[in-house]
């Protein structure tokens, strides 16, 4: 369904239940980064009724991920800490095409935003798969399934702003470079990414 082109190191699944409490310090940093990308969307393109409906839905469930992640760090005696640099998501950025019309660049947006939500929902796949506590399959099931919503609901309503085969030969390039990415990072089990 996601469509990516290099799955996950499978690696990264053991080095990751082995720092689940680094995993979930790292997936609270990506949910409050995810609810803050999409209320950048709304201020930079506030004209796209339609996106700025259905992003402000993606933001509050963003936030109550958030929230949600928050709240099994505190049942682990952990605290937030600082944000970290998410080298995938910068390397990714690096990929957006600049200018053309406004509609172009929210589409690219939207589309690296779809890209983000897909990655992350194969890991929550992999950890929903590999963990043995029943409460946090659960959790990371969840994740997963919410994860793939958003990335559909990117897609789509990218869309809706440029002609079909033009999104589809977009996020082609995306997928071709997203793997390069990947298959140039370290694999790290304290990273959702």
């Amino acid at each position: 369904m996601l469509g990516l082109k290099l799955e996950t190191d499978p690696r990264w699944a053991d080095i990751a239940s082995k720092s689940l409490e680094d995993i979930l310090l790292d997936h609270a940093w990506c949910e409050q980064k995810a609810a803050s990308s999409g209320i950048s969307l709304i201020i930079i393109f506030p004209e796209y009724r339609e996106m700025v409906d259905e992003v402000t839905e993606i933001v509050a469930e963003e936030w109550s991920h958030f929230e949600r992640v928050l709240g099994e760090l505190k049942k682990r005696g952990l605290h937030l800490g600082k944000a970290r640099k998410d080298e995938y998501v910068i390397q990714l950025a690096a990929i957006e095409k600049k200018g053309g019309s406004r509609d172009q660049q929210l589409v690219e947006k939207l589309l690296l935003s779809a890209m983000i939500e897909a990655r992350s929902c194969e890991r929550f796949k992999i950890l929903y798969e590999q963990l043995e506590n029943p409460a946090l399959k659960k959790f990371y099931y969840e994740f997963m399934v919410s994860e793939a919503g958003h990335y559909t609901q990117f897609l789509t309503l990218a869309k809706k702003y440029q002609p079909e085969n033009d999104v589809k030969n977009r996020w082609a390039e995306i997928l071709e470079a997203e793997s390069a990415i990947l298959k140039n990072l370290e694999i790290r089990g304290d990273r959702v990414h």
